[in-house]
């Protein structure tokens, strides 16, 4: 949501994976070079039994960002009993809060912005969306996500201004010229897509007017928007129930049935024809515990394997700047990632939806400025801004607390998740004018606890946001080689 909803689910794969006895599912062994089991509805030839683990670790890197996003997609409106469900499809859902530890279902979520959602669904119509005039002094953003977690457009303060307009979500499909009335056409690959409205928060005492923002953003189906019949409605689907904790142990069904909703183009067709050799894509079941003991073995090598990559992109991906990663891991379209599957899955798992670097950049650190992890159930941490070297952006800024191994939000006695620059005048500078944040689990004290920023017992993960970061000097910009840089995390104690 990174929800960066920058965005991002939790996920254990690599953990489920590793504690599985690779070694115990090869005794007993299949001949060597033969053939896995064909799909029956397959027309591809099926691969030799060396060749499976391989396609495994391409199917899990391939398949990563589309299961997170249909395992989201289920919890957030379909089903009304996930204990995450927000709206049906084509229904605007506004929340009146920021996200605190309580919301599971994304990792790395902001809680600096509180959220509208509008999950498409695009099958029978265009969606319109229309935002209202805003406060040139409240940035807010709309950004359009589809299902293979692709930024397709975006809507707000940096990229429309704000003043009031109707745009037009159109599916993969979707032929025809801008109709009347309308700004923008942005076109999803997907028939499902996520619409995603953060709307700035000054203070607690300011949700009022948030909420005045939020009333104003509306959805209605193109031929509402006209005034003409609407055309027959999509057939009802029964989509394969998923959860974010199920995917885990289920990954491959989830792709299964996510691959359903995502159409083959030309960048995806070489990997999903690999993929069909072993009985995943579209119309397909893949039943792991179907498979001889061998082939069991080659999947879980290859999935070890792939959550392995996905996991050092998302530790080594940026540019290390004082301990924080810097530039590697953000959303984009698909030219963007012009089929690199790989930093598409990190950046999935790093924060699923993480917005683009025009509009939002995110500088994530596990350790300090020595390179060691940020062990908060043992140790206390300072992070200093020097006076007048504050995070350079033409919104604002901010710097949100997470447990490390699930990045989630944690629970803390101030309800405070992060510390970001509507609150400086709250909190106490130096006599230079430099501020230092207290980074630690217990208060630091009455007299300091203005600069607190809860920390887990145990290890922590710091993610900044700069909300339109400036492009001019000095700035973050360029990703990862941009003239300012953050601070280091220190150790204190």
């Amino acid at each position: 949501m990174n929800i960066s909803i920058q965005h991002l689910t939790r996920l254990a794969i690599a953990g489920f994976i590793a504690a599985i006895p690779l070694t115990a599912c090869a005794q007993q062994d299949a001949p060597t070079g033969k053939p896995i089991e064909a799909n029956p509805t397959s027309t591809v030839e099926a691969p030799m039994i060396e060749e499976t683990a391989a396609i495994a670790e391409e199917a899990f890197i391939y398949g990563l960002p589309l299961v997170m996003n249909y395992a989201v997609m289920n919890e957030f409106c379909v089903d009304k009993d996930s204990g995450q469900y927000k709206a049906p499809f084509n229904e605007m859902h506004n929340e009146a809060r920021v996200f605190t530890y309580k919301d599971t279902a994304v990792v790395t979520a902001n809680s600096d912005t509180p959220y509208s959602m509008l999950w498409l669904d695009l099958r029978a119509e265009p969606m319109v969306i229309s935002v209202p005039a805003v406060d040139k002094e409240r940035y807010y953003s709309v950004q359009l996500v589809d299902g293979n977690t692709y930024i397709y457009g975006y809507i707000g303060t940096r990229a429309t201004g704000t003043a009031p307009g109707n745009y037009l979500a159109v599916g993969p499909d979707w032929k025809g010229e801008k109709p009347a009335g309308i700004q923008k056409v942005f076109q999803s690959s997907t028939p499902f897509a996520l619409t995603i409205f953060r709307t700035q928060l000054f203070n607690p005492d300011d949700m009022p007017n948030v909420v005045k923002v939020q009333s104003g953003y509306k959805a209605q189906p193109l031929s509402a928007f006209l005034k003409q019949p609407a055309p027959p409605a999509a057939p009802k689907i029964d989509f394969v129930p998923a959860t974010t904790k199920g995917i885990k142990e289920s990954f491959y069904e989830y792709l299964d049935a996510a691959l359903e909703f995502v159409p083959e183009t030309a960048e995806n067709r070489a990997v999903r024809t690999r993929l069909a050799t072993i009985g995943i894509g579209p119309g397909k079941t893949f039943h792991f515990k179907d498979l001889s003991l061998k082939h069991q073995a080659e999947v879980l090598r290859g999935m070890k394997a792939g959550s392995a990559k996905v996991d050092a992109f998302v530790a080594n991906g940026g540019k290390n700047q004082n301990g924080w990663q810097v530039g590697g891991l953000a959303g984009g379209d698909k030219a963007t990632f012009n089929g690199d599957w790989l930093k598409l899955a990190a950046t999935a798992k790093a924060g699923i939806y993480a917005n683009a670097p025009a509009e939002a950049m995110y500088p994530a650190t596990r350790k300090d400025n020595s390179g060691d992890a940020i062990e908060t159930s043992q140790h206390n941490y300072t992070l200093t801004f020097p006076a007048g070297k504050f995070p350079p952006v033409n919104s604002f800024w901010s710097v949100t607390m997470y447990d490390s191994k699930s990045q989630l939000l944690i629970e803390n006695p101030l309800n405070r998740y992060l510390v970001n620059s509507p609150m400086l005048a709250s909190m106490k500078t130096a006599e230079d004018g430099s501020l230092t944040l207290y980074i630690q689990k217990d208060s630091p004290g009455a007299d300091k606890e203005s600069n607190w920023l809860p920390a887990p017992n145990g290890t922590a993960y710091l993610v900044m946001r700069l909300y339109w970061p400036k492009s001019e000097a000095p700035s973050i910009l360029p990703p990862g080689n941009g003239t300012w840089t953050p601070p280091g995390i220190v150790k204190v104690k």
